[in-house]
């Protein structure tokens, strides 16, 4: 009987897989793959997975509506991690990948029901990684953007004594930055030479919305106008490496508490050893007097 009602349910959930495509009107599987392969910036291919999910997602993105304020802040983090995405197809991929595991409760109710409210609990907990996935993404990105900016504040500094031209200056310094950073001045390089100067650093800043980096673009912007700029530099360096050295007093202590689980569970092994040794010496001893 549950082998009939397994089948059931697969046959069910087929079935109407098949009526959803018919009702929302998804091109072929091939053609979606191979134009979604096109698109990607990376070389990496599209699973069969990701291309009916994202096709389903622009479907059913036509019925969210978003604020302004919310529209405006979701499309600059997006922009800034790489997803091309708009901010309603976003939010819809995850209502899509949070809805195809709460559509197992169909078969799950018929073979298993006990299963249901773990079902519910991985569509819940699917949704809220998905929708916070991309400010995850981005915080990771302005905190290693953020540990190399002291380094960057201590070079504008050097630079501004020999040259007034803040975009050969970022040029020069995107050749040996890390990555993340790197990425970003090619961004606003490439802004800076196709417009207004103080616009692409503006957007450089909304990017990321690190206030660390707020202070670096607005003292560029100040030398921009003509102010000297180097004694700004000069004091925003000093506050950055202090800090600097406070973020890796912070990580240092955080150390130990990681540690010391492992120091009592090695310690608890020593005492353990030394118990076992003990009640063996005590049972040969044992054994000899009787």
């Amino acid at each position: 009987m549950n082998i009939l009602q397994a089948i059931f349910g697969i046959v069910f959930a087929l079935g109407l897989y098949f009526v959803l495509l018919d009702i929302l009107k998804l091109p072929r599987l091939k053609t979606l793959i191979a134009i979604h392969n096109a698109l990607r910036q990376d070389r990496k291919k599209t699973k069969t997975y990701d291309t009916i999910i994202l096709d389903i997602a622009i479907k059913i993105s036509k019925l969210i509506i978003l604020d302004e304020y919310k529209r405006k802040r979701m499309e600059y983090t997006l922009k800034a991690v790489n997803i091309p995405l708009t901010p309603e197809v976003y939010i819809a991929k995850a209502f899509v990948k949070a809805g195809l595991i709460l559509f197992g409760i169909v078969p799950a109710l018929c073979v298993f029901p006990l299963i249901t409210p773990v079902i519910v609990f991985l569509a819940v907990a699917v949704y809220f990684n998905e929708i916070k996935s991309a400010d995850e993404e981005l915080k990771a990105k302005r905190e290693a953007i953020e540990n190399i900016l002291p380094r960057f504040v201590s070079t504008i500094e050097q630079e501004l004594r020999a040259t007034r031209d803040v975009l050969s200056i970022l040029e020069r310094y995107k050749k040996h930055a890390s990555e993340p950073l790197a990425k970003e001045l090619e961004i606003t390089c490439a802004d800076m030479r196709s417009g207004s100067y103080e616009a692409a650093l503006t957007r450089f800043e909304a990017r990321l919305n690190s206030p660390q980096l707020s202070e670096i673009v607005r003292g560029l912007i100040s030398v921009m106008r003509g102010d000297d700029g180097v004694i700004y530099f000069q004091m925003l360096s000093h506050d950055l490496k202090i800090f600097e050295l406070q973020r890796l007093k912070m990580i240092a202590t955080k150390r130990p508490a990681k540690i010391r689980k492992y120091s009592f569970l090695l310690v608890a092994c020593f005492m353990l050893t030394y118990i076992v040794v003990m009640g063996v010496q005590i049972m040969n001893s044992l054994n000899g007097l009787f």
